[in-house]
């Protein structure tokens, strides 16, 4: 069954373009002109995927996301006319997977959201085992299962927050570097400029209710990277 896309945007005239390109590559899509649609559409059908536009005329992008995080973990881009970096930081603290800035490109919106299913697919198929779980200082985390706990608590992150903390717990003890994290999650190129990593580190601490200036858990190593002890 082809996957289903909920593209999200009070324009019509973007909206049916980004349905058009979506539809020639075999996804089903679904549209919404407000949150109250959006929020209908993903209660009413099996969301693969959700394009969010920033601005909407009952409610802002970022708000939709966050109410949508509540209940689904499936990935959301934003789209957003805002090019300033704390906008995209609002977005993916919030639980965005990817955000990109209007006026946009077709084709790269396509090939981003066909790498959005496929890292999802991936680490939610348990196709790759060569160590499947974490068990330390009381956080649990299953490669396999795909879940997360912290004392018991069942943590709901998103695939690429999921990403995130395997990956340092694999390397536990060892300082990654923001580069390398990047790199191995998100499977692009790493820019200078890039925030997305200190982004998503943010919100995984807020799940794991680390205190900002003292985390247990995900420790800083300034200038360098990231480490789990």
């Amino acid at each position: 069954m082809p996957e289903i896309i909920l593209v999200v945007d009070d324009e019509k005239e973007i909206a049916d373009l980004v349905e058009l390109y979506l539809r020639s590559e075999g996804f089903n899509v679904l549209k919404a002109h407000s949150a109250a649609d959006a929020m209908a559409a993903i209660d009413r059908e099996p969301v693969s995927l959700a394009l969010l536009d920033v601005m909407l005329p009952d409610t802002d992008g970022f708000t939709l996301c966050r109410r949508i995080r509540e209940k689904h973990m499936f990935p959301i881009i934003m789209l957003t006319a805002k090019v300033e970096d704390m906008d995209k930081i609002t977005g993916l603290t919030l639980g965005a997977d990817d955000y990109i800035t209007k006026p946009f490109n077709p084709l790269e919106m396509v090939a981003r959201v066909k790498t959005q299913l496929r890292r999802y697919t991936r680490y939610n198929s348990g196709a790759e085992k060569p160590k499947n779980e974490y068990d330390s200082g009381g956080l649990y985390i299953n490669r396999d299962s795909h879940r997360c706990q912290l004392y018991g608590e069942e943590l709901q992150l998103t695939p690429i927050e999921f990403n995130i903390l395997w990956y340092l717990c694999e390397r536990r003890g060892r300082v990654v570097p923001s580069e390398e994290l990047f790199e191995a999650v998100w499977g692009e190129r790493f820019f200078d400029s890039n925030n997305t990593v200190m982004a998503h580190i943010a919100r995984l601490r807020e799940k794991m209710h680390e205190q900002p200036r003292k985390p247990k858990f995900i420790k800083t190593v300034w200038g360098v990277g990231y480490t789990v002890e």
